[in-house]
């Protein structure tokens, strides 16, 4: 039987052409079946209250799989990857339907570039169209990309740690987010993580942010000696990582309800603390599972009813010893980091006491 080369998909009252839709996107496993583009496309729209309510007004980058989730196959992450299979979105991709908007944003370099900015479930639909399986959102509405509306805490397991590990801190950070009077919401990263996402008042920079989840992830690491803020790898150890740097501009996690690239169709998904308790095997809350809870209701349903000020994680970021941490590598050097090199190479004669390297050594 020949293969159709585009079907439909419903979506908010529009018709959303998908081409290749038998395409194989996810391979089987002993778990699940096959996945096909036409599936992934269907799947987007069936998640639209919780997946609109974490895109939409957002600028979004897009991270695309044209060719689908094979092993072995590589996502740019930057000009060198030429050859990678997958890549990131950050520009509107050229076709885009007359009901995608926009909105401009300004990345750290300075450089600015009109991003896709969701308002309706037709848009991530198409979007899946192109090849898109995991959505990333910024952390602003189109209304005032330079001020962020929430906080991220994206809790990533180290070697020799488990997701069992990550379920226990986020456990303890639920408890100290309590003791400061803030509500959190937790997620499954849709690997081994846990992100757990806090509603703020849209009045800091970019700054404030990244100091505050530096700030909560010294206290967690104060409370939890599994926990650990070092930016080098080296030093982390079997802990689990608090990567502040998520934090910052033009930095982003894989949305609640997006596909992850990974076998079996696993999916970024919301739950109420009590579920992430007892949850063992994170791979359950896949393509196949997760549109059924979510027509039984969005665990996060109730995130957008509450901002919370930042000063209390500022006051953790000002009061706890350790100051300024490294900046991911493209970032121009930013005042205060330490310098950017690895500590098992670094030679102290070689720097001076502002973190600048010595002239001609």
């Amino acid at each position: 039987m020949a293969k159709a080369s585009a079907a439909e998909v419903e979506a908010g009252g529009r018709a959303v052409r998908v081409s290749s839709p038998d395409r194989v996107v996810y391979e089987a496993t002993d778990r699940t079946p096959e996945v096909t583009k036409l599936m992934v496309a269907q799947y987007v729209a069936s998640v639209e209250d919780g997946l609109m309510r974490a895109l939409r007004d957002r600028p979004t980058a897009l991270e695309r799989w044209p060719s689908g989730v094979r092993e072995g196959m590589k996502l740019a992450t930057g000009p060198q990857d030429r050859d990678a299979d997958a890549f990131y979105q950050k520009r509107v991709p050229k076709g885009a339907p007359d009901y995608l908007e926009t909105v401009e944003v300004t990345f750290p370099s300075g450089r600015t570039a009109e991003e896709i900015c969701p308002t309706e479930i037709a848009v991530p639909v198409w979007c899946a169209h192109m090849g898109t399986i995991v959505f990333h959102p910024w952390p602003v509405r189109r209304t005032d990309v330079d001020h962020p509306d929430e906080l991220r805490i994206d809790l990533d397991p180290q070697p020799g740690t488990t997701f069992a590990d990550a379920v226990r801190v986020a456990g303890v950070a639920r408890e100290l987010l309590e003791e400061l009077g803030l509500v959190g919401f937790p997620k499954t990263s849709g690997n081994r993580g846990v992100h757990i996402y806090v509603r703020i008042e849209p009045r800091w920079e970019f700054t404030d942010l990244r100091h505050a989840a530096i700030g909560f992830g010294r206290e967690l690491e104060r409370r939890d000696g599994g926990v650990t803020t070092a930016w080098w790898k080296e030093e982390r150890g079997e802990r689990i990582f608090v990567d502040y740097n998520q934090n910052n501009r033009d930095r982003t996690i894989a949305s609640a309800y997006s596909l992850r690239p990974l076998p079996g169709a696993p999916v970024s998904t919301p739950v109420t603390w009590d579920e992430l308790a007892g949850l063992t095997d994170p791979r359950e809350l896949n393509l196949f599972t997760v549109p059924d809870r979510v027509a039984d209701g969005d665990p996060w349903a109730a995130i957008d009813d509450t901002s919370y000020s930042l000063e209390p994680l500022l006051r953790l970021w000002e009061e706890l010893p350790g100051g300024e941490l490294n900046f991911p590598p493209d970032y121009p050097k930013m005042p205060g980091e330490p310098p950017r090199v690895q500590p098992s190479k670094k030679v102290a004669a070689h720097w001076d006491d502002d973190g600048n390297r010595i002239e001609g050594t």
